[in-house]
């Protein structure tokens, strides 16, 4: 079988979904399906069954699609040893990176590594901080750029910690929060729990929820339009000096924050574009960005 044959397997097990597949591996469906069909004819045993939505994998399907993570795990493994054994610092990097760190953060970090390090390229992948540490802990990728605490028993390093504040285009007297109208966004169920207990804490009825949406860039951008206020972290609303900005308190005074981390597994840094990475990150004021 060819490598290909590996990562469409793969893919296809993680999404159990032949348009989410085909369209990650930028093929198209009579594509992607003639494969399968080869391989079925190749091993003589049906691999997936066909579900009204999306495909479940057979016992002999998902046994070679294991075996093709395997396989995919270990291809890796060579190459990057490979490029290590030449005391270079090239290769391939892969990243998990949170939203909002990918957005505002590592085109510009990326773009700093590069002019130092022009041989090295990188596989980024992005979502909820969550994600992101699940596949850190899997080894699916070198490096993570994690919001919040999550367990981790190897290195990290804190790359800044922000204050999660309230953004209004008007001026607001606490006491008032539950009548005005508020923008709230899809996010992780940390930062989901750190705004419930502030609020619950303060407030006997629930928030005045009068806008939703997916992204916090389109929270900020209601904000900024005068539609409501948002509970948000700092860096997102900082550079909108029109925006009323007062950060939120613990009970005890204390402000409110979340951590951003930088987690990695302690033998990668044996690999020359994993040690280089890290090392450069550890050099900038990665906030300041």
């Amino acid at each position: 079988m060819r490598m290909q044959d590996w990562e469409m397997l793969s893919v296809l097990y993680e999404t159990e979904n032949i348009t989410k597949t085909a369209k990650q591996l930028f093929l198209s469906q009579p594509t992607l399906t003639s494969r399968l069909k080869k391989l079925e004819n190749y091993y003589g045993v049906q691999l997936i069954i066909r579900k009204q939505r999306g495909i479940t994998f057979t016992p002999e399907g998902e046994q070679l699609a294991q075996h093709a993570q395997r396989m995919i795990h270990e291809q890796r493994k060579i190459e990057e040893q490979l490029h290590n054994m030449k005391e270079e610092v090239a290769g391939t990097i892969r990243v998990g990176v949170s939203n909002f760190f990918a957005l505002n953060k590592m085109p510009k970090l990326l773009r700093l590594f590069k002019q130092n390090y022009p041989n090295v390229e990188f596989q980024v992948v992005t979502g909820w901080s969550s994600e992101m540490h699940r596949l850190i802990l899997n080894h699916d990728v070198h490096i993570g750029f994690i919001k919040g605490d999550y367990l981790w028993n190897e290195n990290k390093d804190l790359l800044y910690e922000e204050e999660i504040c309230l953004a209004s285009p008007w001026e607001f007297e606490w006491e008032n929060l539950p009548d005005l109208p508020r923008i709230d966004y899809h996010t992780d169920e940390k930062m989901r729990s750190i705004v419930d207990q502030w609020w619950y804490s303060n407030y006997k009825q629930g928030p005045n929820i009068n806008i939703q949406v997916n992204q916090v860039e389109t929270c900020k951008e209601m904000v900024i339009n005068g539609l409501g206020y948002a509970i948000i972290a700092n860096l997102v609303v900082r550079p909108y000096r029109e925006l009323i900005i007062k950060p939120l308190h613990l009970a005890s005074g204390k402000a409110i924050t979340r951590k951003t981390w930088m987690y990695y597994h302690e033998d990668t840094l044996q690999l020359n574009i994993v040690h280089a990475f890290v090392r450069f990150i550890q050099t900038l004021d990665v906030k300041a960005l």
